[in-house]
């Protein structure tokens, strides 16, 4: 066998091995998602996160440095998501009104998804029983919150809403969540009394209104500043 020939079949290894390892690490992530949402953060094991897909603890590792960097992993991957599918909805709205009902209706969507709500509430909880940790954690909700505004159509509706300084988008991403989480969980704790209907009902009512009140205040000072623009000016001559 040749030199070239010996490249590059150690070059296809390498690539079908990489290959596997991205798939294996995809695996344990929708593993995690389960095991973290059955059993909550603290008394998930990684065993049962490997067992679940038939892996052992060490596959866990070859992935991961430990349970922390699997749960920062998954949230991760949800705002990953969420940015380029937002991206996606907002750039085919065609005003910014119906900018704000695609963005309502993206998370009102993700308000019904069980197990993602279960996640957040562990990641705030874990995060409010450990003092030590909450900044950790607080750091890293702001930076996946920015990560997300990052993309273009986002960024500008979130601007045109006001949350133009990093401070002031963590805070809009906080509230937002901080809406979410409340009613999906009443809603998972009583899901006869508020069913889908009244949870899709109450996350618009409440994201809707949130959302158009931000543009009133900047409504406001356009229209005073109009009227500043148009008022007669008084001359510096006191009139006798």
């Amino acid at each position: 066998m040749t030199d070239s020939k010996k490249r590059a079949g150690q070059s296809d290894a390498a690539f079908h091995k990489q290959q596997r390892g991205v798939i294996t690490r995809q695996e344990l992530l929708l593993s995690a998602r389960e095991i973290f949402a059955r059993d909550g953060f603290e008394h998930a094991r990684l065993e049962d996160i490997a067992s679940n897909i038939g892996k052992t603890r060490g596959a866990v590792y070859d992935n991961f440095k430990n349970k922390e960097a699997v749960f920062f992993a998954i949230f991760e991957q949800n705002m990953e998501r969420d940015r380029e599918e937002l991206e996606a909805l907002l750039s085919r709205a065609p005003t910014l009104e119906k900018k704000i009902q695609a963005l309502v209706k993206y998370v009102v969507g993700v308000g019904h998804d069980r197990e993602r709500m279960l996640l957040n509430l562990e990641f705030k909880l874990y995060a409010v029983r450990h003092p030590r940790k909450r900044q950790e954690y607080a750091d890293l909700r702001d930076a996946i919150c920015l990560q997300v505004s990052s993309s273009p159509e986002l960024g500008r509706l979130l601007q045109k809403l006001g949350w133009q300084t990093p401070r002031a988008k963590s805070i809009g991403c906080l509230a937002i969540s901080g809406i979410v989480d409340g009613l999906a969980l009443s809603h998972l704790f009583d899901t006869e009394m508020l069913d889908s209907r009244e949870l899709t009902r109450y996350l618009k009512l409440s994201l809707g209104e949130m959302l158009q009140e931000n543009l009133k205040p900047r409504k406001i000072t356009r229209k005073l500043a109009g009227r500043t623009e148009g008022a007669p000016r008084e001359s510096g001559v006191a009139r006798g």
